[in-house]
Parts: C-alpha cells; structure tokens; sequence
C-alpha cells in the first residue's frame, strides 16, 4: 500500500527530502514522474495512467503537503520503514487504505520508476 498524508499535516516539511522516489510534494505544486527518478517520455503508472512523464500533473491537494500514490513505493527496495512516517512529528503519515499493494508489487514500481 502507499502512503498519505493526514490533515493533521502541520506543513513542516520534514518529510519531502526524506522520499526516495521524490512522491511527496508541497500542497499546490504541480508533480511529474520525471522529478528527482529520471524516468522520462511516455510513461505508464502501475495503476494505468500513461502520461508524458516531463508533464506536470494537477495538485493532489492545495492546502498540505501530498504524496502521489503512483510513485509511493513505502520506500520498499531504499529502507526498512516508510521515512516519511519515521520523520514526521505529527504522525500523519499513514497507510493509505485505498491503495493496498504487496512488497512485489511495490517493488515491481519501484523498478518503473529507477530505470
């Protein structure tokens, strides 16, 4: 499963640097897949979204920091524990009950995403 972010997200930012897969992005900026992985040109998500992997994508929230499910690998393949739940004083990053994944699976995104 991914990770989300609460809103009882404080804005810290504590955890945007910790992500190894550069998922976690302040509220209202845009995202791509290209940023801090590589991957570029067409590129299809594990859940089907086929996009320019250089496009930016729409905001998943505006007012707090977010993490993009199609990049969350629960840092699966880098640590043993999610990082940004290890560095957030607030505890408000959480499993995300919507999007459950096994450690193959989550390990199958990692390899999309670090070519």
């Amino acid at each position: 499963m991914a990770i989300k972010i609460t809103e009882e997200c404080i804005n810290c930012g504590a955890c945007e640097p910790e992500c190894p897969n550069n998922a976690i992005y302040e509220g209202g900026a845009e995202w791509r897949f290209a940023d801090g992985i590589g991957v570029k040109g067409s590129f299809t998500s594990k859940s089907g979204l086929t996009v320019n992997a250089e496009d930016a994508q729409t905001p998943k929230s505006m007012d707090l920091y977010y993490i993009v499910t199609d990049k969350c690998t629960e840092c699966v393949g880098f640590h043993d524990e999610p990082q940004c739940a290890a560095v957030c004083p607030v505890d408000c990053c959480v499993d995300d009950e919507d999007a459950r994944e096994t450690k193959e699976e989550l390990l199958a995104k990692k390899s999309s995403l670090h070519l």
